[in-house]
């Protein structure tokens, strides 16, 4: 193995497509990192392949900032210990539903529970006549395409460079920033098809790069627009920036985690 970066930062996003939170420690389990992408909002107008309310229909959404009610049980699965001490690889229990409970934030200042049917009421402000929402609940994380995003740091500097505006790195809503060993921009495309541990653990299948959408245009502090950075990575990258992956090895990845690239 050579170790080609390190672990920059980790993040999680309790519901999809509002705001995340930055970690210093995650497990990442075969369904992906745990507590990410617990909950999602189905619409009622979108298309059955993807069926999810997100940003891309409500830039609004992206300032709602969802946290765990007990945020100490869902830091890592409750017998990690318990399973890992087995020496087989046991796969953890997760956290009961009641400890999965999530409040929300709303740009407003108002705190709201997950299922609360107001929380329901000011997503669907502004949007067409007749929408529909419901929440849906899940074990696996409700992401887009692979259970784990990775980005590297020096990525996300390129396009700050070749756009000409400073982009912050949570555009990218990314599990994984990654601080690349060459420190070149898209180095982590080199990684498809082939195999990371990260950490003292963890081992990630790369799988394909990631296609880009409107979320990348979107200011996460403002959520305000600005469509030539989807137009560039369109233009400039093949609509891709950064990678998927899939779990093949479950543990506890950290901040500063080596990750080295199997040979």
């Amino acid at each position: 193995m050579r170790v080609v970066g390190r672990v920059e930062s980790l993040s999680r996003y309790p519901v999809k497509s509002m705001r995340g939170e930055e970690l210093r420690e995650a497990f990442a389990g075969f369904p992906g990192v745990y507590g990410d992408r617990v909950y999602a909002f189905r619409s009622s107008a979108a298309r059955t392949g993807f069926p999810w309310f997100t940003a891309r229909e409500q830039e609004q959404m992206l300032l709602y900032r969802a946290v765990y009610r007990h945020p100490e049980r869902m830091k890592l699965p409750p017998n990690l210990a318990e399973a890992e001490a087995l020496g087989s690889g046991a796969t953890p229990l997760y956290a009961e539903p009641a400890d999965q409970m999530v409040d929300v934030e709303t740009p407003a200042g108002e705190v709201l529970t997950i299922d609360d049917p107001r929380l329901i009421d000011l997503l669907r402000e502004g949007g067409r006549d007749g929408l529909s929402l419901s929440l849906l609940r899940s074990e696996r994380a409700l992401t887009d395409c692979r259970p784990v995003s990775l980005i590297s740091i020096q990525t996300v500097r390129q396009l700050s460079q070749e756009v000409g505006v400073e982009l912050d790195k949570r555009r990218f809503r990314a599990n994984l920033y990654v601080d690349l060993t060459d420190g070149a921009g898209f180095g982590e495309d080199a990684w498809v098809g082939r195999r990371l541990r990260v950490g003292a653990k963890a081992e990630i299948a790369v799988m394909v790069r990631d296609s880009r959408c409107k979320m990348i245009t979107l200011d996460p502090d403002t959520a305000q627009a600005n469509p030539k950075v989807m137009r560039h990575v369109a233009r400039g990258h093949d609509g891709t920036a950064g990678v998927y992956a899939a779990v093949l090895v479950e543990g506890v990845i950290r901040a500063d985690d080596a990750i080295a690239l199997f040979e």
